[in-house]
């Protein structure tokens, strides 16, 4: 059985996952796709740190903020996509209230953690277009960490009591939550007690997040725009500085539009089809995560010019091993 029985004197302490039970026929295919997105989240992101990391000229504000992002993009696909294979490979999908909790947290913590990252990447923008001469004092190390320790405190104390409040509800009747994670608003539509609370935990995170990052970051962007085309005087620096911009406003749409449209549907009741929306809840976190490493590996000229300077470097060893190699060989031979 899929539903639980109804019985208000107890409250369920494990739950079902039902993961696009419609596709339940091509489930294989499903798990396959949602595979090579892994693999290529895991690979991107991963790459992409290790060229920041061994790439000197890189190790700047602006792509400390891009290794973190591809950090946090790393811990968030692998929250919700191995329990998410083993659901559609296996049929695993039990899961605990305290597993589902845990979980829900991870999930809108890393979330909540990438929506600040975005904002303070569009400020190290805005500061070194608009404020160039004040970049290396703006954002110096010890800024940059304080503006770190902001995006944790904030993330940790509204994701915290978010799960608190979801962790309180009684639920006495379904125990199947549609989605194919434990996301917060799935979980709290099997509560059989008021959750008006919980709704409201639900808004003030977007008024928190999403009412607050996307108007300043919009702002930043808008500034950055009117000061290129104001004081750019080579069309050729302009290009340069739109295409900064472009790149971080394609991250930035794809990741709020989704995430936007899943929070409020949930949070204000709107009619989605179940599917729909689990497949919302799912595209919000792994389309970044994907392409992520696409837009600043590929679009981003330092990125992959210090890619192609660690090939050089490497084929140049390479090259120097084998030239020595033959030369000990033939030392050898004449010997």
């Amino acid at each position: 059985m899929l539903d639980a029985p109804l019985n208000r004197n107890l409250s369920h302490s494990s739950f079902r996952l039902r993961c696009f039970p419609e596709l339940q026929d091509r489930r294989w295919t499903l798990a396959l796709l949602f595979f090579l997105c892994f693999l290529s989240v895991l690979l991107g992101n991963c790459a992409l740190v290790y060229v920041i990391r061994r790439v000197a000229r890189l190790h700047s504000p602006m792509y400390v903020l891009v290794c973190l992002l591809c950090v946090v993009d790393v811990l968030l696909a692998s929250v919700i996509l191995p329990n998410m294979l083993l659901n559609l490979l296996l049929d695993w999908s039990h899961i605990s209230l305290a597993g589902c909790l845990i979980q829900m947290f991870s999930t809108h913590f890393l979330s909540s953690l990438e929506s600040t990252l975005l904002l303070v990447m569009a400020l190290d923008r805005y500061v070194a277009i608009c404020k160039p001469l004040r970049y290396t004092d703006v954002m110096s190390s010890s800024a940059l960490l304080k503006l770190l320790v902001f995006a944790l405190l904030r993330s940790v104390s509204i994701m915290s009591a978010l799960v608190v409040l979801a962790g309180s509800l009684w639920f006495c009747g379904s125990n199947v939550i549609q989605h194919c994670y434990c996301d917060h608003m799935a979980l709290v539509r099997l509560a059989c007690v008021s959750t008006q609370r919980n709704h409201a935990a639900g808004l003030a995170v977007i008024v928190c997040f999403v009412g607050v990052d996307i108007p300043v970051i919009f702002f930043s962007y808008v500034k950055i725009v009117q000061v290129v085309v104001r004081t750019a005087a080579a069309s050729e620096e302009r290009l340069k500085a739109l295409h900064t911009c472009s790149t971080h406003l394609m991250v930035i749409v794809c990741f709020y539009l989704v995430g936007t449209i899943t929070f409020l549907s949930g949070s204000l009741n709107i009619p989605i089809a179940t599917g729909i929306n689990t497949l919302m809840g799912v595209a919000y976190i792994l389309i970044p995560a994907t392409v992520n490493p696409i837009i600043y590996g590929v679009r981003t000229t330092e990125i992959r010019r210090g890619l192609q300077r660690m090939f050089k470097l490497r084929e140049r060893k390479i090259a120097s091993l084998t030239v020595s190699s033959g030369k000990r060989q033939t030392l050898r031979t004449s010997g």
